[in-house]
């Protein structure tokens, strides 16, 4: 799929198959993840690959939107290193990461959901314990996928009424 395809068509996808995504794929979308611009070239980024379903199971107790990961197949927890790039960045660096891999999912033929964890104390705190994350690590997004058992149309989200030149 083309990039500005990609782009434009992606949407969020939290209805999936029963179908298995594979080692090399889920390396793939890490790889794009990494490939994203980071304040500095730091790369502050660390991903989680979640498949246990009993973990997976266990995000719901504290993560009220995360009903679809009874069905994914997978998921990834992006993080940042707090010891590591430029301190007023991170979240920014950890967010191209986060597009990056929400964009190559989709070109990929996968479906794929942001779910916020930061800057919700209560999400942090719960990713933080389950998953034994050193102090020094922030976990900012969680990205569910799995191949779509929906199909949400492409939309127009173009406004130029938001589009500014030279001054507001």
């Amino acid at each position: 799929m083309e990039a500005m395809e990609a782009i434009l068509s992606r949407r969020s996808i939290r209805s999936y198959t029963s179908q298995k995504v594979s080692d090399q794929l889920i390396k793939e979308l890490l790889e794009a993840a990494m490939s994203a611009p980071s304040a500095g070239n730091e790369q502050p980024w660390h991903f989680i690959v979640i498949n246990d379903r009993s973990i997976l199971g266990e995000i719901q107790r504290f993560h009220p939107h995360s009903g679809m990961l009874r069905e994914a197949q997978v998921a990834i927890l992006v993080c940042v290193d707090l010891n590591l790039g430029n301190e007023g960045f991170l979240v920014q660096d950890g967010s191209a990461a986060t597009e990056n891999l929400l964009i190559a999912a989709h070109a990929k033929g996968l479906g794929a959901v942001w779910l916020g964890i930061y800057p919700l104390k209560e999400r942090i705190t719960g990713m933080l314990k389950l998953l034994d994350l050193p102090e020094r690590i922030l976990p900012l997004s969680l990205i569910s996928i799995g191949y779509p058992a929906e199909t949400v149309p492409k939309e127009n989200r173009y406004h130029p009424s938001r589009v500014h030149t030279n001054r507001w």
